[in-house]
């Protein structure tokens, strides 16, 4: 008998989750049903920064209940790549899990990515914090296919990391080739930067930059970069292009399976971690910036004029083609929030 993936993963949750869980009475006093969910990262090992956060969610959750409520946790590339992993949380497979989202089930999604639609921390801080504007927008969203959303998971802007040489304006650019994030529009933008962009999934970035497939990597923070692929690449231009932020989701019918009690544990928790990675954000990207320059990778940062062409480019050419996929009323919501680009500074 054939035994696939999927399969695995349904026997999975049958052992782990379904023989547990038993939805509780209307009537209950306090919640006395055990759980045991499954967590997936889809990029970060256990001692990176998102690892570390995740752990602190499932520590939280198995305290807050006394133990009864217990998380685990699978690290990049466990379970499968990064699509895998989204298809396999909608349908129920995986319960939770903190993840770039993937536009292939409602292209409102592509919001998480609009390029320099906030171009400072303060900015970015008032659009995806507790109270943003953007978390707002994306709640909706994530509810409308089946999936619980808790907040984001912020790690900062994101650069371009290349090998050989690199650039700081369209015309430089040219004929670069780097490795995007296949979500649209990220590699619509990463060409309006005037880069050439090739999606490629992130289990298999590596080879592909030793391979000569690309000569780099785009929209991740220099963590990324200089902790996996810190043998391979010379430069990291921050164009900020993209507020790199994950997302922090539950699987929405496990979470309505839940009584009050229950999900309060968990959405406080979850809380916790986001308030805190907002507070360590800047600071953590600040520290893995002086380790990549003290490793030997040269940090660029373009001038305010290089970023103000930058910025000018990309919002003409690839924000025309969000509108049509996220609709003309959320996009002029987008517009009248973003920053202002004459703001931009080095």
């Amino acid at each position: 008998m054939e035994f696939s993936l999927s399969n695995a993963f349904n026997l999975a949750r049958t052992v782990a989750i379904s023989t547990t869980i038993i939805v509780a009475s209307a009537n209950a006093v306090a919640s006395d049903q055990k759980y045991n969910f499954k967590l997936a990262l889809e990029s970060g090992d256990r001692d990176s920064a998102q690892g570390k956060s995740m752990q602190m969610w499932a520590d939280l959750i198995k305290e807050k209940s006394d133990g009864r409520m217990k998380v685990g946790i699978f690290y990049q590339g466990e379970l499968g790549g990064q699509q895998e992993l989204f298809d396999q949380l909608v349908k129920g497979n995986i319960d939770m899990m903190v993840t770039w989202p993937q536009t292939s089930y409602d292209e409102r999604l592509a919001v998480n990515y609009i390029p320099y639609l906030t171009l400072g921390w303060e900015d970015a801080l008032k659009a995806y914090g507790e109270n943003g504007w953007l978390k707002d927008i994306l709640g909706g969203v994530y509810k409308d296919i089946g999936l619980k959303y808790f907040g984001p998971y912020p790690e900062g802007f994101g650069g371009v990391a290349t090998k050989g040489r690199y650039a700081t304006n369209f015309e430089d650019a040219q004929g670069i080739k780097v490795r995007s994030t296949p979500v649209f529009p990220l590699p619509q933008t990463v060409k309006a930067l005037g880069f050439q962009a090739v999606p490629i999934d992130w289990a298999e970035v590596y080879t592909s930059i030793q391979t000569g497939v690309v000569d780099g990597d785009s929209g991740n923070v220099i963590y990324w970069d200089y902790e996996y692929f810190r043998d391979q690449l010379d430069y990291f231009v921050h164009t900020k292009h993209n507020f790199s932020s994950y997302a922090i989701l539950m699987n929405d019918e496990t979470w309505q399976e839940l009584d009050e009690e229950d999900q309060t544990i968990i959405s406080d928790a979850a809380q916790a971690v986001i308030k805190k990675q907002f507070k360590d954000a800047k600071a953590e990207d600040e520290k893995w910036i002086q380790a990549a320059q003290d490793a030997g990778m040269e940090y660029i940062v373009p001038s305010t004029e290089e970023m103000q062409a930058w910025v000018e480019r990309v919002r003409a050419e690839v924000w025309p083609q969000i509108e049509p996929a996220v609709g003309k009323e959320l996009m002029d919501k987008l517009q009248e929030n973003a920053s202002d680009p004459n703001a931009v500074t080095q």
